[in-house]
């Protein structure tokens, strides 16, 4: 019952996940089909208004505008700083690449969408943002939003499942998790477990070269103490929480983080949501 109640708890998280996720989807792509009817009757004069503050600026969303030869047009958003410029010279070799594949699109082809690593001003760091583009002429008409990322409560509903799920069957669950099941993460979270028989990684959701790793041999990047400290936290305590930093697997950049712990039998079951720093 614990099990069945977990999995219906994080099913919810991932519902409230995906309807925020299409509230979002949803604005970006109306705030592009008006940039594009825009664009439409005014032709190159809407530039100047994507470009200003106004109606196609919305919060963190915004119009930026490329040619087919890649030079950025326009743009509402921190990118205005490259009108004028031929952008794949100063994007990232990934980056660049779907770039390159975004300039071969068609007014055929309709809204298409695109999903890269971009510098979110509002947070002051690199976020995996979804952007929605079409074709209009020799331009390419884009507006863009950063995926979600995990909260607090998310990462506590998360911990909660899988500590059950543990509970009533560790092997399956700990197969589950390191298969990278959608059971177990959500967003930038995912589960970590460690056998407090032998302090070694049993699960992880997303670095599987740590498992049978000690985790008292474990140190941040930083080259600070990350295991250690964990154990002996947990030693004369059930449930606890402490602060490190890790890399995010969304954003791929070292963050400060905050992981959920719980002992869940013999073993150490861990969930750690990123914070800003």
């Amino acid at each position: 019952m614990y099990r069945i109640n977990g999995l219906l708890a994080v099913l919810a998280l991932l519902f409230v996940n995906a309807t925020a996720q299409a509230d979002e989807e949803q604005l970006a792509r109306q705030l592009l089909l008006r940039a594009v009817d825009y664009y439409q009757v005014q032709g190159d004069a809407a530039l100047a208004a994507f470009s200003r503050q106004g109606e196609f600026i919305q919060g963190d969303r915004y119009v930026f505008v490329v040619d087919t030869a890649g030079t950025m047009l326009a743009s509402g958003g921190p990118s205005a700083v490259l009108i004028g410029r031929d952008v794949s010279e100063v994007l990232e070799p990934e980056l660049r690449k779907a770039f390159e594949q975004a300039l071969q699109a068609t007014e055929d082809n309709g809204v298409q969408a695109v999903e890269y690593r971009w510098m979110n001003q509002r947070d002051g760091r690199e976020e995996l943002k979804r952007v929605y583009f079409q074709r209009v002429g020799e331009r390419l008409i884009a507006v863009g939003h950063y995926l979600p990322r995990a909260t607090p409560e998310q990462a506590e509903t998360l911990l909660q499942h899988a500590a059950k799920a543990i509970e009533a069957d560790p092997e399956a669950s700990f197969e589950a998790i390191n298969s990278l099941s959608s059971n177990f993460r959500v967003d930038d979270l995912y589960v970590f477990v460690i056998d407090l028989r032998n302090q070694r990684y049993v699960a992880h959701g997303y670095n599987k070269r740590l498992l049978g790793v000690d985790f008292a041999t474990i140190h941040d990047p930083d080259g600070q103490p990350v295991g250690a400290p964990i154990l002996q936290l947990m030693r004369h305590a059930n449930t606890g929480g402490t602060d490190y930093r890790w890399k995010n697997p969304v954003t791929s950049k070292v963050e400060k983080k905050h992981v959920l712990l719980r002992k869940v039998g013999d073993y150490l079951v861990a969930v750690g949501y990123y914070r800003k720093d």
